[in-house]
């Protein structure tokens, strides 16, 4: 879909999944690094498979003039510059712009390229905390939490590949570039926006719940959402409508099959239940037979009569989980390729399937381009008006 545009990916750990995404929609990604800066780290090679890697130090005379040469060949230009850094006056908007008019410049930040923050670092914990997720995550008595892998990394990235879309829609239609500034604490609470919703239902704003789920009561009431099994855990809920009732009475019907003990689940008539009218002390009398029924489980056994039954649920997976997974086997969704030290990798190959065909991965991590030979390609791509 994005076959015939360059993109050049100058963006810090934020900003690495917005060049992921481009290239696996058949961007030509070109990875900068500075000679001699390592590549071995996993977390790089994940995120820059599929992009080609160009040694350049952007500090030197010699480098930024090498950029400069690049700059009106290229479509998007991504980045992470922030006020202060030294590289940041070359990479100024008004200047680039002068050079290529028809580039897109997105700036990938921690909060943005305006404001009173706007040269404030911050990891994925100080994101997670500035976006308001860590307020929601973690047990009622205990200090706010972050899941473990960072999670303000991909929403930003995300964010900016969409924003390097809209633009590229824009420029095709007027031929002009635009600059797209993506805040990483944006961001993060535009993956918390559900969260607000709560304070017009019932006037009170979410706080940290554990394994349970709050707002779904207007009594209060708390309902479990990550419940124990044989071998990890499940997440499942009680709900109300169409879906609900036929997720409840799947699961009771399943129960009195295996002779599991009902207790007040016997009598409910699920198409009169409302969630929203649940007392605490009714829905822990609801959830105790339940929770006993999944102890006897396995996260696979539940899956698939899930799946029979058509419930609402899903296992918990784990990594391990995730690599044996037969979904994504049967999708063709694993890609094996030649990492920098000469050893097989798996990948996640690229997210979408297209036409029935899931775009495969190019180029593997740490393959280098020279700049010789890229800005001959860009020059020969220049004169026959691609992109």
């Amino acid at each position: 879909m994005l076959n015939g545009y360059t993109i050049l990916d100058l963006s810090n750990r934020v900003g690495w999944l917005a060049g992921r995404l481009l290239a696996d929609l058949g961007a030509d990604v070109i990875r900068v690094e500075a000679p001699g800066v390592s590549i071995a780290g996993a977390d790089w090679q994940a995120y820059h498979v599929n992009k080609r890697l160009l040694r350049l130090d952007i500090q030197t005379v010699d480098g930024k003039r090498t950029f400069d040469q690049l700059i009106p060949d290229i479509d998007i230009l991504i980045d992470s510059a922030q006020p202060g850094d030294a590289f940041v006056q070359h990479l100024d908007w008004a200047r680039l712009k002068q050079l290529n008019p028809r580039l897109i410049k997105v700036s990938v930040t921690p909060f943005g390229c305006e404001g009173p923050r706007a040269g404030w670092l911050a990891s994925d914990i100080e994101l997670m905390a500035a976006g308001g997720a860590m307020s929601l995550a973690g047990e009622p008595d205990g200090a706010p939490m972050r899941v473990t892998v960072p999670q303000s990394y991909g929403w930003a990235g995300a964010q900016a590949a969409v924003g390097a879309l809209t633009a590229v829609v824009h420029r095709t239609a007027t031929g002009i570039g635009q600059h797209v500034d993506v805040s990483a604490q944006a961001a993060v609470i535009l993956a918390s926006s559900h969260a607000a919703a709560f304070w017009d239902m019932d006037g009170k704003n979410p706080t940290r719940c554990g394994a349970y789920l709050t707002g779904r009561s207007m009594k209060g009431a708390r309902y479990r959402a990550f419940w124990p099994c044989l071998d990890g855990y499940l997440n499942f809920m009680l709900y109300g409508g169409p879906a609900g009732r036929r997720t409840n009475t799947q699961l009771v019907a399943w129960m009195r099959e295996l002779n599991s003990p009902l207790g007040v689940l016997e009598n409910i008539d699920w198409k009169r239940f409302d969630p929203k009218l649940a007392t605490q002390d009714e829905v822990d009398e609801l959830e105790r037979p339940i929770a006993n029924f999944f102890l006897g489980l396995t996260k696979r056994k539940f899956l698939d009569e899930a799946s029979r039954r058509e419930m609402l649920g899903y296992p918990v997976s784990t990594m391990a989980d995730i690599a044996a997974d037969p979904q994504l086997e049967a999708r063709d969704f694993w890609y094996d390729l030649t990492g920098p030290d000469g050893h097989q990798q798996r990948h996640c190959g690229s997210f979408a399937i297209v036409d029935g065909v899931r775009p495969p991965l190019r180029h593997a991590p740490g393959e280098e381009v020279n700049i010789d030979r890229l800005l001959a390609e860009l020059k020969t791509d220049s004169t026959s008006g691609n992109a």
